[in-house]
């Protein structure tokens, strides 16, 4: 492809700000706007409209992200003679960004999202922020934790403007607030570790500050109020203090006032719908029953309620939660996850798996608003630039109606210049060939490999018989291959190709110490743990890999808790070393206690299902963690 026909002569309708949009996204599509090259005529329509003859295009927008995914689809059909072009979303889609998981994307890492976001046609962007937004007044709102300055938000949304993308704050009025009310300071605010204190004067005051600091930079009047998850509300200070109620009675109550501070500030609250259905659940669950009297009559009117799913796995499980969210609101909104959380390596079976029959049944039941969502529970250890094939399966299914892998393939190389398979790929990390994940929880083998502690092996029965140290060897090769072609994402490729290497040499370990030292063979111990050696500085190159990846996109902030798991990943090898290798060598008669003990199931189900292990403290030790 020359130069000159990069290049493109606009005319007609553009939208407010087109020039300095072309400027931000034009590059990614290697575009660019000028007096001489093919010509295009802009128009307004009802969506998205690509007409292509020769050197010449006809674009149609209704929004401007319609006119930015246009030239995406352009750019995908430039060596056609002709091409033709029409989409009209199914329900309006959004990316919501995981900030608060000790992971703070740095702004200009969450500009290259709210680009690609742009060439997509995702329109709405969410900034999940528990405490990592600046709250006047408040010093330890977000303290040591990468809080963004609302001068930082206030540019973020500027940008955001320019691409006609809409930003929209997310925060937690209720539960979700560990880190704020852990400190001494806070502690009159809470009713137990995670939840504040409801109908406490003070507790509202602080909720005004946060709301108006949340609030004040965005242009946008719509806020994300959370409020999911809030377990034991009214069960700590506040039985305390007011005896037992409803907790049905209390999110009302607290609701309303949180509604009345909204309403003041001129901004359209939307929550998280899962309270509703808790505490009426035998199990604290939200899928396992139906809305009570007192849930219906809890709802605060005004207030949208956001239905979240990211695990079921057939269209009818989720009709079946969209016809119970009506009894409650005439329109719920959705919200479906893309599998960022497993660990290191994220879960696209399980994405595809849960997001196509979402996907399906809101179009069905003619939901308006779908939102992707990619959290960084424990650590946020895998990248959210692994969440870039989720964004563009929703943005796909929104435009299209309808999920096709190869069509996928092909706009994710237009819009994030990548091989999807090469992400998709990731899931291999997870899933062992043998193993069989649970239907909602997968099975998550990079991150129990991982923090697996060489001597006091949980996880031996689970895996007893699995090819785990060939699966890994392969995946080392297949992604150092990766990260030797370079391209955009090498040091993610290269992340993976160490991960890979260090989960190979771990499992190569696990599969044979404990019966080699049952059966006494000192000799074969010897070399085993003299392999160690290698595994441990592959251990700390995959430390250096991952900080380098970190500080590519977020700040600095969280990163010492990878550290100190590496570290004690590092260290353990040591120390496995140490003492396998004085036995072996006759200092120590006695057996090592802790590979004799016979294994016992850990995760493994009676039908042979791995369950998930998603924190780190359920995986390294059998002891507790913090005591």
């Amino acid at each position: 492809m020359n130069r000159h026909s990069d290049m493109l002569v606009f005319s007609g309708e553009l939208p407010p700000r087109f020039d300095e949009a072309i400027e931000q996204i034009g590059p990614l599509l290697d575009l660019a706007a000028d007096t001489e090259g093919m010509t295009v005529e802009v128009f307004r329509a009802q969506g998205v409209v690509v007409e292509k003859r020769g050197n010449r295009a006809w674009l149609g927008w209704k929004k401007p992200v319609h006119l930015y995914r246009a030239l995406s689809l352009l750019r995908g059909a430039w060596d056609a003679e002709e091409y033709t072009c029409k989409e009209e979303p199914c329900f309006k889609t959004g990316m919501m960004f995981d900030v608060s998981r000790n992971a703070v994307l740095r702004p200009d890492a969450l500009r290259g999202f709210l680009r690609r976001m742009a060439l997509m046609g995702l329109d709405v962007g969410m900034m999940y922020t528990e405490d990592t937004y600046e709250v006047p007044g408040e010093p330890y709102f977000g303290y040591m934790r990468g809080r963004y300055s609302i001068e930082e938000l206030r540019a973020l949304d500027d940008y955001a403007a320019i691409l006609g993308i809409e930003l929209v704050p997310c925060i937690q009025t209720l539960g979700h607030l560990n880190r704020v009310l852990h400190w001494p300071s806070m502690a009159r605010y809470a009713d137990n570790g995670e939840v504040l204190l409801a109908d406490s004067e003070g507790t509202y005051e602080l909720l005004r500050r946060m709301l108006e600091a949340a609030s004040a930079p965005y242009r946008t009047r719509r806020i994300h109020i959370g409020m999911d998850e809030a377990h034991g509300i009214g069960l700590g200070a506040h039985l305390r203090a007011h005896g037992y109620e409803d907790p049905h009675t209390i999110i009302r109550r607290h609701l309303l006032r949180v509604k009345e501070i909204t309403d003041e500030l001129g901004l359209q609250p939307m929550m998280w719908s899962d309270m509703y259905f808790r505490p009426d659940s035998p199990t604290n669950g939200y899928y396992d029953g139906d809305p009570s009297p007192a849930a219906v009559a809890s709802v605060v009117p005004g207030v949208q309620l956001v239905y979240w799913d990211y695990y079921h796995n057939t269209e009818d499980e989720y009709a079946t939660m969209l016809e119970k969210h009506k009894r409650l609101t005439d329109t719920p909104l959705f919200a479906g996850g893309i599998w960022t959380w497993t660990g290191p390596a994220p879960d696209y079976e399980k994405t595809l798996g849960t997001a196509v029959p979402a996907l399906t049944a809101c179009k069905k039941a003619g939901v308006p608003f779908v939102l992707a969502t990619a959290w960084g529970d424990n650590g946020a250890e895998a990248n959210l630039l692994t969440a870039l094939p989720g964004m563009q399966l929703y943005a796909e299914f929104a435009y299209t109606g309808g999920y096709d892998a190869a069509w996928l393939a092909e706009r994710f190389s237009v819009c994030c210049n990548g091989n999807i398979a090469q992400f998709l790929g990731l899931s291999q990390f997870n899933t062992v060939p043998g193993m069989r994940p649970t239907a909602l929880r997968p099975v998550n083998a990079a991150k129990f490999l991982l923090y697996q502690d060489p001597m006091v092996q949980l996880f031996a029965k689970d895996t007893q018989g699995l090819p785990m140290a060939r699966h890994y060897e392969m995946l080392s090769r297949e992604y150092e291959g990766y990260a030797t072609a370079g391209g955009l994402y090498a040091d993610l490729m290269n992340f993976y190709a160490k991960l890979a290497r260090v989960l190979a040499g771990k499992c190569r370990w696990h599969e044979q110490i404990a019966q080699i030292v049952r059966r006494g063979e000192r000799s074969h111990a010897q070399i085993l743990a003299e392999e160690l050696e290698g595994t441990a500085r592959d251990a700390e190159a995959l430390r250096v890999a991952w900080r380098a990846l970190w500080f590519s996109t977020n700040k600095p902030y969280g990163f010492e808790i990878l550290d100190g798991r590496m570290g004690a990943v590092c260290a353990r090898l040591e120390t496995a070393r140490t003492r396998v290798l004085a036995w072996a060598q006759g200092s120590e008669d006695e057996m090592l206690p802790e590979l004799c003990e016979e294994p016992l199931p850990y995760t493994l189900r009676e039908g042979g299902e791995l369950f998930g292990s998603y924190a780190v403290n359920e995986i390294v030790s059998a002891c507790r963690i913090d005591n």
